[in-house]
């Protein structure tokens, strides 16, 4: 591992999996060099080659560079017999720079010679000095923090090995560099290219991150768990990032270049990727499609003909290809965990720290008042009055870095959605937002800290709208929206609850200040709403709730009973009318699948329950991709106005599907795994389709009829 003071952004040259390097590859690669660097030209064969590395372990601890790698002027003139496999260099991937990390081939025919060189660096199509995205610098003694500096490594009769150091805030890129004569003729020689990122095992750097096991999780870890369903159930399940699979890092720094804050101004855009907020920000609006040539085209109505389902991806690299391959068109379809997984993926590949964070019951405001207004029939039915929503849940991601852009206090975790929902200063983007400032109430930090606020702890208000119209305020509810809030805990396959650095305890006072607070920092046109008092616990009204029998698989009825309870001193008469309908991620509800009406009495300060089914022959065609089921309930006084609602999202579940290795596998051999899936459904199953991916272990995804 490299030590907490490594001076440097990640770099790296043209990736390769390390599982394509042959077992013979020496530690270093080395290749013929001319004895002069005025010899240098196109059609030379002297690959510039670095060390690779025979294991993770011997990274220096006294790495005090920015990590180079030098690749050749015509990359695709390495032969495959040269075994000189250029690696993404970040640090303790086993494909990874070894101790020898900071070497560059410099061609000289005597020591003392290469120090009458000068190193020319550029970054971008218009690079200067003032930007940053150019440097001159002598070949010279110990490496310089605050500059790019080369210094001779080590030297033979034939070549002479540099480190060339960048400092800690040079911006990201691929840089070609060159190097020329001192004194007397201008001529320059190509020495090749790298590709320098951010580098969180760099103290000065923007994204450092202090823990050894964090930045393995968070910029390392190639899998991840996303976690999907409702707020009282809910399931991970696996994603592949891939983020040093083969050409990703080229994809990754194309996005970028594609961009239309780089097609405006290149010359500003490349001196900007310094910054990882900003960096984060183009990203944040690339990963969607809405503003530009970006990744994903979203879609929530269930119809991807055209396209793969959004439940059907199972990690970002084929996504991240296809839209490469098919000239920077949008892939289809993405909901909001293709969104965030696939961003995960381009962070973690350009040195930010980076993880997905899923928000159970997460608030979509639309009008910025942190209220969401939710409309019903008298009938139970969920009307869509309001463009205001809940979703079940909603994924974005979070990264690591500092914020000298704002006051302290709020450098860290950063969220950033990709999911195109509100636009943040004219684009389809939301983010950086300090966790911080959310936490705190702060919506006057930037960026669109009062949209994730709302998020997590916005006030519902439930209205019961009457057949002539009228609405009638049913509850509003402090406590519902934001919970649950996951990510994948550090070294483990387990959950880790993040909810208490967004949010203080529900219903505390300290979290009923916070939200006044958020409503006071509010920079809107119109005047700020009025708070609502919590809403007590009634007495001499009647409750309702719903209770499953037992969690649903998909394919067998929903067996579930209304909790009735009066606490009046006369007993009730009550016409109950309960509903199912399907709904969608973005809480959306369909039409009602099944309905059931019946009446009851129920004695004075009794209670009672009642028990309900849905058939699957009901519920089961118009299930969407998310397979979850919105039941409600509405119970009617006999004799007055006073109604009283229910509702709960109900996940019904897939059935297991199992993976089984068979025998013990060996490096580099073929093993067999057995697939075991039980159909629960009553009726064959037809058109069946079973997909198959790996990180290093299927180049593409194998789909399986």
């Amino acid at each position: 591992m490299p030590s907490e003071s490594t001076e440097s952004k990640l770099v790296t040259a043209l990736p390769s999996h390390p599982a394509m390097l042959s077992e013979s590859t020496e530690s270093k690669l080395v290749t013929a060099l001319p004895s002069h660097p005025a010899m240098l030209s196109e059609s030379t064969e002297s690959k510039l080659v670095t060390a690779l590395p025979s294991h993770p372990a011997m990274l220096s601890e006294s790495t005090e560079s920015k990590l180079v790698t030098a690749l050749p002027s015509h990359p695709a003139m390495l032969s495959e017999s040269t075994e000189s496999k250029l690696v993404t260099a970040l640090p303790s991937h086993p494909a990874m720079l070894s101790e020898s990390t900071e070497v560059q081939a410099c061609h000289c025919s005597t020591f003392s010679s290469c120090l009458s060189f000068l190193c020319l660096l550029r970054l971008g199509p218009s690079p200067s000095e003032a930007s940053g995205t150019r440097a001159v610098f002598r070949v010279s003694g110990p490496p310089v923090k605050s500059s790019w500096s080369a210094a001779v490594q080590n030297s033979s009769s034939s070549s002479v090995t540099l480190s060339v150091t960048s400092p800690a805030n040079a911006s990201i890129g691929k840089y070609s560099l060159k190097i020329q004569a001192a004194k007397g003729t201008p001529q320059t020689s190509a020495l090749g290219e790298f590709i320098l990122l951010f580098n969180p095992w760099c103290a000065d750097d923007s994204v450092h991150m202090q823990k050894d096991n964090e930045k393995q999780e968070y910029v390392m870890n190639e899998q991840g768990l996303l976690y999907r369903g409702c707020a009282e159930s809910f399931s991970p399940s696996g994603w592949n990032f891939g983020q040093f699979e083969e050409d990703i890092v080229d994809i990754c720094l194309k996005l970028l270049d594609v961009s239309p804050n780089y097609s405006k101004n290149p010359g500003q855009d490349c001196s900007r990727r310094s910054d990882p907020t900003y960096v984060g920000r183009v990203v944040s609006a690339m990963v969607n499609c809405n503003d530009d040539r970006g990744i994903l085209l979203g879609r929530w109505d269930n119809d991807y003909r055209g396209g793969t389902p959004p439940s059907r991806w199972t990690g970002s690299v084929e996504i991240l290809r296809q839209w490469s391959l098919n000239g920077c068109r949008p892939v289809k379809y993405g909901q909001c965990w293709v969104y965030a997984a696939v961003m995960c993926t381009v962070m973690r590949c350009l040195g930010i720290p980076t993880r997905t964070i899923t928000n159970f019951d997460s608030a979509h405001d639309t009008d910025g008042n942190l209220t969401i207004d939710e409309y019903y029939s008298v009938s139970g039915q969920e009307l869509k009055l309001s463009s205001d929503s809940v979703w079940n849940f909603h994924m974005w991601v979070e990264s690591w870095m500092t914020r000298p852009d704002l006051p302290t206090g709020y450098d860290g975790w950063q969220v950033l959605d990709p999911t195109p929902q509100e636009k943040s200063e004219g684009v389809y983007c939301c983010g950086p937002a300090p966790v911080k400032a959310i936490l705190e109430g702060d919506t006057n930090i930037k960026y669109d800290v009062p949209f994730v606020f709302a998020e997590v702890n916005a006030d519902k208000v439930r209205w019961v709208v009457g057949s002539d119209g009228s609405k009638k305020k049913s509850y509003s509810n402090t406590r519902q929206v934001g919970s649950n809030i996951s990510t994948k805990a550090v070294g483990a396959n387990a959950r880790e609850d993040v909810t208490r650095f967004y949010k203080y305890p529900e219903g505390s006072k300290k979290e009923r200040d916070v939200f006044a607070k958020a409503v006071c920092n509010l920079k809107s046109t119109g005047t700020p709403r009025c708070l609502d008092a919590p809403q007590p616990p009634a007495s001499g009204v009647i409750e309702l709730s719903i209770k499953l029998q037992k969690t649903p698989v998909n394919g067998e009825d929903i067996t579930f009973y209304l909790h009735i309870v009066n606490r009046n001193q006369s007993s009730k008469n009550l016409s109950i009318t309960t509903v199912a309908q399907a709904l969608r991620h973005n809480g959306r509800p369909e039409d009602p699948c099944w309905k059931n009406t019946q009446t009851i009495k129920i004695g004075a300060n009794g209670e009672t329950k009642v028990t309900l089914l849905v058939p699957y022959s009901k519920y089961g065609a118009s299930m969407l991709e998310n397979n979850i089921v919105k039941l409600t309930a509405i119970a009617n006084e006999e004799g007055s106005n006073e109604m009283h609602m229910t509702v709960k999202d109900v996940l019904v579940a897939h059935p297991t599907l199992s993976i089984e290795v068979k025998g013990t596998p060996v490096l580099h051999q073929e093993f067999k795994a057995e697939i075991t899936f039980t159909n629960t459904l009553s009726e064959t199953l037809r058109n069946c389709l079973l997909t198959l991916s790996g990180i290093g272990l299927i180049r593409t995804k194998h789909e399986i009829p």
